[in-house]
């Protein structure tokens, strides 16, 4: 079963980080990473841009489009994960093997219910 990983985290932190921060925790999610797509369990991740450029839809028909993510929680959406696991416990205990490399990151594990892939994208958009 597919699980997503939803990666959350006090933007104000990881925008305080000095590009060599940044730098040397992205180099301990990749070994992680590295590790999974050996594993054949890592489909696509992603990490998001800032909250500030996001929208939000919402309301019926159209919907209405408003600035912002506007989550109820202290931390946002910063990044996810999508993992082939074989259960929930798998899915968990990958979480904390990027929480060990990302302590002060919020993990919440997920089943997805329905998984298209789409077309792949370039690595490096900006």
């Amino acid at each position: 079963m597919f699980y997503a990983i939803l990666a959350y985290h006090v933007e104000q932190t990881v925008q305080s980080w000095t590009p060599d921060e940044d730098a040397a925790l992205m180099d301990d999610l990749l070994e992680v990473n590295a590790r999974l797509t050996r594993e054949g369990k890592l489909g696509p991740a992603a990490r998001l841009g800032a909250t500030a450029e996001a929208a939000t839809l919402r309301g019926p028909g159209d919907g209405m489009v408003i600035d912002g993510p506007f989550a109820e929680t202290k931390e946002q959406l910063l990044g996810l994960y999508v993992l082939d696991c074989a259960s929930q416990e798998e899915a968990i205990a990958t979480a904390r093997d990027l929480r060990r490399v990302n302590p002060t990151a919020v993990y919440e594990i997920r089943p997805i219910m329905l998984y298209l892939p789409g077309a792949p994208l370039p690595a490096g958009q900006d």
